[in-house]
C-alpha cells in the first residue's frame, strides 16, 4: 500500500504496485541422465518467491522457476494416492509439479471514481505443493536379458564399448547399464537388464525392480550361458531350461513381452573348443530355439568371435524399425468444478453456498471458495481490509449460520488458512 508523495502533488493518489507471482517447480526429461540418483538424498525442492510490489507503480519481479532434470522414461506419481500424473518419455517433455501462487495486488488496482484513495492491498496466494514419487522405466532400443552370469555385461561391453562392472558372481549388475552402438544412421541404445531368477515376477532376487525396464525396449536379446556346468558337464537341457525360466518370468510379469521381437544369443562360444564340447551341443540348442520361432547366434563376448555379425543384426533391426516417438501422458484428475455439468456449475455460482462444519472441541470451519480465497489474500492488519472482509461475511450471513450451528461466543472459527474467534454483533 503506497501513495504518491511529491512536493507539488498533495493528492498524488495510490501508487502501490503488484507483487510478482511465485516460481514453478518443473520436471524436465533429458537424455544426459540415466538414473534418479540425484533425488536419493535430497527430497525437498522449492521455487523462489515473487518479489514485493513497490511504490511509484512498480510491480514486483516474478519468482524464478526451478527445473529438475530427470531421465527420459520417468513416471510421476502422487505419493499419497498412488495416482499417475505424468509419463516423461521424450527429451524436453515437462511436467509442472507445483505451480507458483499469483502475486498480491497493490492499492492502485482498487482505485476507482468512487474510491479515490484505497488504503488496503491484497496478499499473494499460496503456491502449490505436492508429494511425488518418481519411478524410472529406461528407454532403450535393445534390452539384454538372461539369468545371472550369462555374460550380458560382457556382451554389452563388446558390442557398444560400454564399461560395466563385470565379475563372476550372481547379481554383479545391480542397476541397468547402458551402452550405445553407433551406426551410420542412428545411435542404438542397449540396456543390460540385471539378471533375472525364477520367481522374479513375485519380487524374488532383484525382483520386479528391473523387469519394468524391459517394457520400453524395441527388441530383446536373450543371452544364454553355453559354458559347461560346475562339474564340467555339457548339458544342452540346462541351457534350454534357462531359456524357459526367463521367458516364463517375462510372461508372468507382462504377457505383452512375449510378442516383443527377440533374438537368442549363446555366449561363451570360446569355451566350447577349450573344454571339448560334444559335436551336437550347439546344433541341439539351435534346433530347440529355432523350434520356438527365434533366430539363434553363438558368439563369444570375451574373444570377440562373431560379435561383428551380432552387431550387424542389431543395426539392421533398428534401421528397419525406426524408434516410435513417445508422448507425454497426463492422468491428472479434473477439478471438482470441471467434473460438474454446466447446469450444476451455474447453479453453484448463483447459490454460492456456505457450509458450516462442526469440529471436535467446539471449533467450526466455514467452507466457501470465495470466502476462503478472501481470507488468504486480504491483509487483515489493514483496517479497510477488515471492513471489506466483514462485508463479505455479512453478505453470506456467516454469523447467522454459525449461531444456527451452535457456535458460542469465543468459539474458534477457521476460514481457509485463517483462524478467528467468534464474536457476533449484538444485533
Amino acid at each position: 500500500m503506497s501513495f504518491r508523495r511529491e512536493k507539488y502533488l498533495p493528492w498524488g493518489g495510490p501508487d502501490g504496485g503488484n507483487g510478482g507471482r511465485g516460481g514453478n517447480v518443473i520436471l524436465r526429461a533429458v537424455v544426459d541422465l540415466q538414473t534418479l540418483a540425484d533425488f536419493e538424498h535430497r527430497h525437498r525442492y522449492m521455487a523462489a518467491n515473487g518479489e514485493h510490489g513497490q511504490g511509484n507503480d512498480k510491480n514486483g519481479k516474478g519468482g524464478g522457476d526451478i527445473t529438475l532434470d530427470v531421465p527420459c522414461g520417468t513416471l510421476v506419481f502422487d505419493d499419497e494416492t498412488g495416482e499417475g500424473l505424468a509419463d516423461l518419455v521424450e527429451p524436453g517433455d515437462i511436467y509442472v509439479a507445483a505451480m507458483g501462487g499469483s502475486g498480491g495486488r497493490g492499492n492502485r488496482v482498487f482505485a476507482s471514481s468512487k474510491r479515490r484513495a484505497p488504503r488496503f492491498s491484497e496478499k499473494g496466494s499460496l503456491g502449490g505443493q505436492a508429494n511425488l514419487r518418481l519411478e524410472l522405466k529406461l528407454i532403450a532400443d535393445i534390452g539384454l536379458v538372461g539369468l545371472p552370469n550369462a555374460g550380458k555385461s560382457s556382451l554389452l561391453a563388446a558390442v557398444s564399448g560400454a564399461a560395466p562392472k563385470i565379475a563372476d558372481y550372481p547379481f554383479t549388475t545391480l542397476s541397468p547399464n547402458l551402452g550405445v552402438l553407433r551406426t551410420d544412421f542412428d545411435a542404438i541404445v542397449l540396456a543390460d537388464i540385471p539378471g533375472l531368477i525364477e520367481g522374479a515376477h513375485e519380487d524374488k532376487g532383484l525382483g520386479t525392480a528391473f523387469l519394468r525396464h524391459i517394457e520400453r525396449t524395441r527388441m530383446l536379446v536373450h543371452v544364454l550361458d553355453m559354458a559347461p556346468d560346475h562339474d564340467g558337464l555339457w548339458n544342452a537341457e540346462d541351457v534350454m531350461r534357462d531359456w524357459a525360466v526367463v521367458r516364463e518370468e517375462m510372461r508372468s510379469y507382462d504377457p505383452e513381452l512375449e510378442k516383443r521381437p527377440c533374438i537368442v544369443v549363446g555366449n561363451k562360444l570360446d569355451m566350447l573348443g577349450e573344454y571339448g564340447a560334444p559335436p551336437d551341443y550347439i546344433s541341439s540348442i539351435e534346433r530347440f530355439i529355432g523350434g520356438k520361432g527365434f533366430d539363434f547366434r553363438a558368439v563369444s563376448a570375451r574373444s570377440g568371435e562373431k560379435m561383428d555379425e551380432l552387431a550387424r543384426t542389431i543395426a539392421d533391426f533398428a534401421e528397419k524399425r525406426p524408434r516410435p516417438k513417445g508422448n507425454v501422458r497426463l492422468f491428472a484428475p479434473l477439478p471438482i468444478d470441471t467434473a460438474l455439468t454446466e447446469k450444476e456449475r451455474h447453479r453453484g455460482r448463483r447459490g454460492d453456498t456456505v457450509q458450516i462444519v462442526a469440529l471436535p472441541g467446539g471449533s467450526f470451519r466455514v467452507l466457501n471458495e470465495r470466502l476462503e480465497r478472501a481470507a488468504e489474500r486480504y491483509d487483515l492488519s489493514q483496517p479497510e481490509n477488515v471492513a471489506r472482509f466483514s462485508r463479505l461475511l455479512r453478505k453470506h450471513r456467516v454469523e447467522e449460520l454459525l449461531s444456527a450451528a451452535g457456535a458460542a461466543e469465543g468459539a474458534s472459527v477457521s476460514i481457509g488458512v485463517t483462524g478467528f474467534d467468534f464474536h457476533p454483533d449484538d444485533d
